[in-house]
């Protein structure tokens, strides 16, 4: 690692950490960044400081969670995404190619519609994971045909045929359920990426599948930089590509569907935020892939805050994602294009 891949780092875990503070601080009723931190160590120690309890509670049970899961989140989408782009050999590449994200989408919405209000909590997000999951192997299996090899034009392909068919079915289920206003403002609530109401449930439900995808993804890093190199080197230089990419495919299918069954759907970080690194620290995927985890959690994090500083309260971060991912395809498009 060079000097300025290690300066690169410590810029990146120095963000992060003070995004997550002052996201944490900041919003209705805001607490000092350094009260903040002394009311964290207080409460990990056990010891009571001379400070309203309100803002404990707050900041423990209110604001910690949800920055905890803006930053898994982030962090596991900017991953899968920067994994994908290698495996595909496009810039443009993002979870969202293998219908993973409508798959999460129809989940959740038929989940919430078939069982209305109650434990609606764990409904969404358990919902979401199946849908994101079954879309996954199904476009796998469409893919390879039994086989066990996929050719990337192939499952591409199958990715948007099944993105599109899954889509349409949760816009149906969507029309049904505006016929009753709580479940359609969730489902409409969910579809547009949010954090609201996110507690340490959220975080346990992410936090161990998005662990342990992610580490055993940041290890695939040499197997990634061999199919950079095309599939008949990496064949020849002892790598299993069927296999490779299989295995590929499932971890990050799983990671986005833990990922996004909490929040709902959240795009482009997985298609900003490791092009934007690649520039920093070149196509080396051993360097690229923690990195592209660390960047993407600050984003996310930063989005969230943005959407409660600015007190809007239909500003959601899945929509400020959108907005800045959507200039940011086109450029590399037209980037492509004159290529």
């Amino acid at each position: 690692m060079t000097r300025r891949d290690a300066l690169t780092f410590i810029g990146l875990i120095a963000l992060l950490v003070v995004a997550m503070v002052v996201a944490t601080a900041f919003g209705t009723g805001s607490i000092s960044p350094l009260r903040a931190l002394r009311i964290f160590w207080d409460t990990l120690i056990g010891a009571n400081g001379d400070y309203p309890a309100w803002q404990r509670t707050t900041l423990v049970w209110g604001r910690l969670p949800r920055v905890l899961v803006a930053a898994l989140v982030g962090g596991g989408l900017a991953l899968t995404g920067a994994v994908m782009q290698a495996m595909f050999r496009n810039p443009m590449a993002e979870p969202g190619v293998l219908g993973i994200s409508a798959g999460a989408a129809f989940g959740a919405v038929t989940a919430l519609y078939l069982g209305g209000t109650t434990f609606s909590m764990l409904l969404g997000p358990a919902g979401a994971f199946i849908g994101a999951l079954g879309c996954a192997l199904l476009v796998y299996a469409l893919a390879s045909g039994g086989r066990g090899q996929v050719a990337t034009t192939t499952l591409l392909l199958a990715g948007v045929a099944v993105g599109s068919i899954v889509s349409a079915l949760t816009s149906f289920v969507l029309a049904l359920s505006l016929r009753e206003w709580e479940i359609g403002r969730q489902s409409l609530s969910w579809l547009m990426g949010d954090f609201e109401g996110r507690s340490w449930v959220h975080v346990a439900l992410a936090f161990p599948l998005t662990l342990i995808g992610c580490v055993w993804l940041m290890l695939r890093g040499r197997e990634l930089n061999v199919l950079l190199t095309g599939e008949a080197s990496a064949l020849a230089l002892g790598v299993n590509v069927a296999e490779l990419r299989r295995d590929l495919i499932v971890w990050t299918s799983l990671v986005t569907a833990a990922t996004v069954a909490v929040v709902g759907a959240i795009g482009f970080v997985g298609l900003i935020v490791p092009h934007l690194l690649r520039l920093l620290l070149g196509p080396d995927n051993r360097r690229l892939l923690p990195a592209a985890f660390l960047g993407g959690a600050t984003f996310l994090v930063a989005a969230d805050m943005l959407c409660r500083v600015a007190s809007l309260t239909e500003l959601r971060p899945g929509v400020v994602t959108s907005l800045v991912g959507g200039p940011f395809f086109l450029y590399l498009l037209m980037g492509s294009r004159r290529a």
